[in-house]
């Protein structure tokens, strides 16, 4: 796990204008001092080594930081050159089927010209072997020959092309755009906002998107110009390119655009394309279906369980990870290495589960007791840590976790995506019934029945609920959740309609955020208004389908990405080997979803291993008391970024709305708790980057 960072010279862009220190790029010198600003602001992402490359002819810089994971000597030093020359990379991740892409350059015909066979290897990194593969086989066939996670910067020396590239599922980060007229990139946006003269602004349209998603949804970033590259993508650009007129907008690159500045956007992977495939070769035999899914569970969790360092796994005691770590442990001559954390507070301490679950597989485990105050001095690093506003609070729990397996190892295997593959959010099951339930109604009926619904006061319908519901089985907000509800009933028209609500936390977050040109904002497209790989695919598959393109990327990956390598920590997840996730969409609904239980045959596997009494519990996620401390110890802190003079002043978002969600909650009618933690995190972060 690196960082990487760098720059192209391609000319004007966009509106921008290059500016005077860039005149310079020719100077190797300057060039050097700003590719090492760049990835100096990176350390965290790679404290064992730093490197920089630079060709002051062609305009183009490298940067990288190393944590050293595989091959831990200076043969594994990057930027690295080809054998030919042709070829310099900065990577960042891991290929885990590496070795085996040696054993096949090194009996191919046309690598017999290349100086890499035998003994001629420098060393054992997959850094040099995926080199070696780019000369012998081609950027974009050496990519789907790789398994792994990883984004990678490539320059051409021949083609004068710098190619960016990212993983099938964008494990890894990757950030490009155009500061000051300069192509620039980077691991994070602390890398792109290192170079000199930075000062893109707010992008409104990003605000307004992260505000319903509670992240920033790829292409787009917090900032004006830059973007994120998608999963499964590479990005050419030629040195030296004609750029886009002075006039045009700056966008995120299209797929096969050659017009915008002198990129050409390609995929080299997609979803999509796995989706189709997997329907049209469904495994329908349930043992069949079985013995494959732990078959390429095993493979997985073998291939990524090598390393050159110390190694372990994240435990919860849930499904996803429990299935992880007893495959490794299974695969291992002594106790893994497992990592929780437990709160004190009653309701959101899962220590126990997964306490249990080590006892029985026999791990080497270690519980982490977090305190309210532990959990909250994280806070004030959180604008650092992720860069742009990101307000999925479970990024709390996961730093310290990250943080106390930090301290016993260097890798760190995680349960991740099992439920966007396998179905395990409670909205696949109760979404469909939900709708099936309310489309009985015709439209008119049902906006009757919520506006009747929302015309009881709150503390009218708490009362209800505390006369129906007796002592044990009282229903916490009864009010606020009948008023939620009131809300889907009304503008809830079909299936999709209710997903979206689902996954939205401001529902017309464009009505929040003030425009810079006096103009309306309009928010803009996302993955949830792509056509879906199939118009027939039956619920819940299209929010599973969804979720795995734009939630488990932008938030799940990115939330555990900087969570982690804020101390130094790999992460690695099993389950986004491309294979599991070819194999999972050839799995039928049924082995997926049964009833009210969802990853039904991720469970047949776990259970050869755990005991069923030991999993079969309600579903919790990574959760803190995050309520009740805005209304407690960070009261003060939140009322502070939430002044309605403040609001007002900075001009970015309408302060009416907010305060009212904020009095709501603070006299405890309401919960508007994630609704109040996404504008805290824009704000904290607009503090520290203004």
């Amino acid at each position: 796990m690196c960082g990487i960072a760098g720059f192209l010279k391609t000319g004007k862009s966009g509106n921008a204008l290059v500016c005077q220190d860039a005149l310079e790029i020719s100077d190797s010198n300057f060039m050097a001092a700003v590719v090492k600003q760049m990835t100096d602001a990176l350390q965290h992402r790679g404290p064992d080594d730093s490197g920089l490359w630079v060709d002051a002819k062609n305009g183009i810089a490298l940067g990288h930081r190393r944590l050293s994971i595989v091959d831990l000597s200076p043969a594994g030093h990057q930027p690295m050159i080809s054998a030919s020359g042709r070829y310099v990379l900065a990577f960042n991740g891991e290929i885990y089927n590496h070795l085996k892409l040696r054993e096949e350059l090194e009996g191919s015909d046309c690598h017999s010209s290349i100086a890499t066979k035998g003994s001629l290897w420098l060393g054992h990194s997959d850094t040099e072997t995926l080199l070696a593969g780019f000369e012998a086989w081609g950027v974009e066939t050496a990519l789907r020959k790789a398994i792994g996670m990883f984004a990678i910067a490539l320059w051409d020396n021949q083609e004068k092309t710098l190619i960016l590239a990212r993983d099938r599922l964008g494990e890894k980060p990757l950030y490009y755009g155009w500061i000051n007229g300069m192509f620039v990139f980077g691991s994070e946006l602390k890398a792109l906002k290192a170079y000199p003269g930075f000062d893109n602004q707010v992008c409104r349209q990003a605000l307004v998107q992260y505000l319903r998603f509670m992240y920033v949804p790829a292409p787009r970033s917090i900032f004006q110009g830059i973007f994120k590259l998608e999963p499964g993508c590479v990005l050419s650009v030629k040195s030296h390119a004609p750029s886009c007129a002075p006039s045009q907008p700056l966008r995120p690159a299209q797929e096969n655009d050659l017009g915008h500045a002198g990129l050409q956007l390609s995929r080299w992977w997609s979803l999509a394309d796995a989706v189709m495939v997997g329907a049209s070769n469904t495994i329908k035999n349930e043992d069949v279906a079985l013995s494959q899914l732990e078959s390429s569970l095993k493979e997985a969790v073998q291939m990524q369980s090598l390393a050159d360092v110390p190694l372990g796994a994240f435990l919860s005691g849930g499904v996803d990870s429990s299935t992880i770590v007893a495959l490794m442990q299974q695969d291992s001559s002594r106790p893994v290495k497992t990592f929780t954390i437990g709160f004190d507070e009653a309701g959101f301490d899962e220590s126990p589960y997964a306490r249990a679950i080590a006892d029985h597989l026999g791990t080497d485990h270690t519980e982490m007791r977090v305190t309210a105050q532990m959990a909250q001095d994280v806070i004030p690093n959180l604008p650092w840590m992720y860069d742009e506003p990101f307000a999925d609070s479970s990024q709390i729990p996961t730093h310290l976790v990250s943080r106390a397996a930090r301290k016993h190892v260097k890798v760190a295997l995680s349960g991740d995506a099992g439920d966007e593959l396998f179905g395990g959010y409670n909205r696949y099951f109760w979404g469909p019934r939900i709708w099936n339930r309310l489309s009985l109604l015709p439209s008119p009926a049902r906006k009757i029945l919520g506006t009747a619904l929302a015309s009881v006061p709150i503390g009218t319908w708490n009362k209800v609920g505390g006369h129906v519901f007796r002592r044990g089985n009282a229903v916490s907000l009864f009010g606020d959740k009948v008023h939620k509800l009131a809300d889907r009933v009304c503008n809830v028209n079909n299936l999709d309609d209710l997903y979206r609500s689902l996954v939205s936390e401001w529902s017309d977050p464009a009505s929040l955020v003030i425009s810079d040109n006096g103009s309306a904002i309009i928010e803009p497209q996302s993955v949830l208004d792509a056509p879906l790989p199939s118009p027939d695919m039956p619920q819940p598959l299209p929010m599973m389908y969804r979720d795995s393109m734009s939630y488990l990327t932008d938030d799940i990956l990115c939330k555990v990405d900087r969570a982690a390598m804020a101390c130094s920590l790999e992460t690695r997840v099993p389950f986004l080997d491309h294979r599991v996730v070819e194999l999972a969409w050839r799995l039928p609904l049924h082995m997926k979803v049964r009833g009210n239980t969802g990853k039904w045959a991720l469970r047949q596997v776990l259970y050869k291993y755990v005991p069923k009494d030991l999993i079969d519990r309600p579903k919790a996620g990574f959760a803190i008391p995050l309520g009740e401390w805005l209304r407690g110890p960070l009261r003060d802190w939140s009322e502070s970024l939430l002044c309605e003079k403040r609001l007002n002043s900075e001009g970015f978002l309408r302060s009416t709305p907010i305060r009212k969600a904020w009095s709501e909650h603070l006299n405890g009618s309401r919960d508007h708790t994630t609704k109040i933690w996404a504008v805290l995190m824009f704000q904290a972060w607009l503090e520290k980057n203004r």
